[in-house]
């Protein structure tokens, strides 16, 4: 079980900080994390950026596992979404990473329901995965941006692309940002699984919490949910990856950390949880 973190997991310290990203990757190696995926690079450029990162990562024995985007592709011209997204591919090549994660919408124009939204998606999503093919890039959305956050509608989107070079990343928390109990999502997910992103929830019904509390904010229905620091809340986290683990799931697993703990602690904390759950004894299936 290879662990990983997300650049995004430190975006409290380097906002309180100002650190860059090479901090943060120096940070992740001390910490004891394998591998990091880097969220858009934000630089004037980005290519020679992902360069210096490579190279820096080289010389710590830290492995880049993957690039990861947004996108939305159902608001904008089709052309310059493509053109936007065949440039993250360039970047993520010269990051030397094997994988580019991009997300598909954030919500549906008027009189547009998810299943013609994924008539409109499909061949563009299509047409990136082909580009990045050429460069040895897999690509694959998460369940993520509350329209494609259940295992249905992400499965449905998986199967009308229809490309062996497109899968799905599997964040086992976002399924609960829809309602959907994470470990009966995860187990729709598997046979399209390409990364994997661990996080942790503390989930609330809305008619417990009458008014919310400062942190949380909305599932797809109405309750409420808060990031935290991993096994500390409601995402059944072991039993998520026991059985990614016992399906043949063999890559890499990278920790996201959104909670209003302190940030490099609870990253600490997180790192040694699942170095313990990498250790679990599982029976492959």
């Amino acid at each position: 079980m290879k662990i990983g973190v997300s650049s995004y997991s430190f975006a409290k310290h380097r906002k309180q900080t100002g650190c860059d990203l090479f901090e943060v990757c120096r940070l992740a190696k001390e910490i004891g994390f394998e591998a990091i995926e880097f969220i858009d690079l934000g630089t004037p450029d980005p290519i020679a950026t992902a360069k210096e990162l490579r190279a820096y990562c080289a010389s710590i024995g830290l492995e880049i596992a993957s690039h990861t985007i947004g996108a939305d592709f159902l608001n904008g011209d089709p052309d310059e979404i493509l053109k936007k997204l065949y440039r993250y591919v360039d970047i993520a090549e010269a990051l030397g990473a094997p994988l580019m994660r991009h997300d598909v919408c954030y919500s549906l124009p008027e009189g547009m329901d998810w299943r013609e939204a994924i008539e409109h998606m499909a061949p563009l999503i299509r047409k990136v995965t082909q580009y990045a093919k050429v460069k040895g890039i897999r690509t694959c959305s998460e369940n993520h941006g509350y329209i494609f956050q259940d295992s249905e509608r992400m499965e449905a989107l998986i199967q009308a692309v229809n490309d062996e070079n497109y899968g799905w990343l599997v964040d086992v928390g976002n399924f609960l940002c829809a309602d959907e109990y994470p470990l009966e999502a995860v187990s729709h997910a598997i046979p399209y699984a390409v990364h994997v992103h661990v996080k942790d929830f503390l989930y609330r019904k809305s008619d417990e919490l009458y008014v919310m509390p400062e942190g949380f904010f909305n599932t797809r229905n109405g309750n409420l949910l808060r990031g935290t620091v991993l096994g500390h809340g409601d995402v059944p986290v072991a039993a998520c990856i026991k059985l990614l683990k016992e399906c043949g799931y063999d890559g890499t697993f990278s920790l996201e950390f959104e909670g209003a703990e302190e940030n490099l602690p609870a990253l600490e904390m997180g790192y040694r949880y699942m170095r313990k759950l990498a250790e679990m004894p599982v029976e492959r299936a």
